[in-house]
């Protein structure tokens, strides 16, 4: 037995016996980085440590996304038991904002040709939609944070730490071919055959990968992973946080409904969960907030629309602001902003306005619409009692004042099947 492994090795090199083909494994990476991108690279470079892969090629192509998420993204890969490849392409990929950190912490990083990588300033979007102007201090330090970092990585990895300080600083931007020239990436590769080529021989954390004749096998995404990405979305819990609103109001305005309030409940549930990973900038939440309030107060005040002015202008602002810490990717466009506007405006002024209006509206049917109406006394009526016709009926009455049989009479109150009865002017 204690030559058994020397018999099977020996086995092998004899003709005719075959050699295990090398393995390698790939994901792909198309969209923003969030948390769901972080928990897939996570799970994939395990997947392929555990099945001895020579490497995990990363095939990436972003407009970037949230800092945090790429710096857990980095961590994990510094972590990794089996050497990280990032491949930005096909052509005319990028790797934009978050993107740059990730390829920089590569083992190896590569590019097709005509794709580009850079821009990694930190952005603040504004209640304008531009780039916000921020407090000189403040600027300082988030630019030397990122810049820090990138810095860091392009230090660890041996590529050029002026570019990659430059890439946050003055957003710089460059070519693959630019890039391999300036040592910001190692390889440039035309597609994923051409890349494993380059990559065989390569002496990476001091092994030398085999992948010339390596067999690629995809690492797909989790059916998690996928709906987390789908769903931890600025667009989706903006659309949850309108249900939110529309579901409580709704309930408020025509209690009982039960509907409106458990569909707002779940949704208040999701937005909850879904703050406490996305970038939620809480002023946007107040503003949102106060422009409800607005709404509310309009329906009950007359105020000639000043008061659901401001709430639409409050609500913009506060949707513009919302998502203001995102980076690329993460952000609200108008294009969902001016809608979901313009749709609150509207279910307020409508529905609610309609909806607590009739409320105070006096009562169209029952016996409750005799009340404020006139009639004719059919005979004396005083506080011991009386009879009122109306109604094609005869009713018991009572009033404080006599009143004389024939004299007209104004009923005030319904009491059981007795009606309060006033003298008619």
């Amino acid at each position: 037995m204690r030559h058994l492994g020397f018999i099977v090795a020996l086995g092998l090199l004899l003709p005719g016996a075959t050699v295990p083909a090398a393995q390698v494994g790939l994901i792909k990476i198309d969209g923003a980085i969030g948390p769901a991108t972080a928990s897939y690279i996570d799970r994939a470079l395990e997947i392929s440590a555990a099945r001895h892969d020579e490497c995990l090629i990363i095939q990436l192509n972003t407009p970037g996304g949230l800092l945090d998420s790429a710096s857990d993204i980095v961590q994990h890969m510094y972590a990794a038991k089996v050497p990280t490849v990032v491949y930005v392409a096909p052509a005319p990929a990028r790797a934009g904002s978050a993107g740059v950190f990730i390829t920089m912490a590569a083992d190896v990083a590569a590019m097709a040709p005509y794709t580009r990588i850079g821009a990694a300033h930190p952005v603040e979007i504004g209640a304008s939609g531009n780039v916000e102007k921020t407090d000189d201090t403040m600027k300082a330090k988030i630019e030397n944070d990122t810049a820090a970092f990138a810095r860091s990585i392009a230090d660890k990895r041996h590529r050029n730490l002026e570019w990659a300080a430059d890439s946050v600083r003055q957003s710089a931007s460059i070519t693959s071919e630019e890039a391999v020239q300036t040592n910001v990436v190692d390889l440039l590769a035309t597609d994923v055959p051409d890349l494993l080529k380059q990559l065989s021989t390569r002496q990476v954390n001091g092994r030398l990968l085999n992948t010339a004749q390596a067999v690629v096998v995809e690492i797909p995404m989790s059916s998690w992973e996928e709906f987390s990405a789908l769903f931890l979305r600025p667009e989706v819990m903006f659309i949850l946080m309108l249900l939110v609103i529309y579901g409580f109001i709704g309930e408020l305005s025509s209690p009982g409904a039960i509907l409106p309030g458990v569909a707002g409940a779940i949704a208040l549930i999701l937005v909850l969960y879904m703050s406490a990973i996305l970038p939620v900038n809480v002023a946007g939440l107040v503003l949102m907030g106060l422009a409800v309030v607005l709404f509310m107060v309009d329906t009950f005040a007359t105020t000639h629309g000043v008061l659901t002015a401001g709430g639409i202008l409050a609500f913009f602002l506060g949707a513009l602001m919302l998502f203001n810490h995102g980076g690329p990717g993460y952000e609200l466009s108008l294009g969902w902003i001016i809608p979901g506007t313009l749709l609150t405006a509207a279910f307020f002024i409508v529905i609610v306005g309609k909806g607590i209006g009739a409320q105070f509206q006096p009562a169209k049917t029952g016996v409750q619409t005799m009340i404020g109406r006139a009639a004719a006394a059919q005979s004396r009526i005083d506080s011991t009692g009386g009879r009122v016709f109306i109604e094609g009926e005869s009713w018991q009455a009572v009033s404080e004042a006599p009143v004389e049989a024939g004299q007209p009479v104004e009923i005030t109150a319904i009491e059981g099947l007795t009606l309060k009865v006033k003298p008619k002017d």
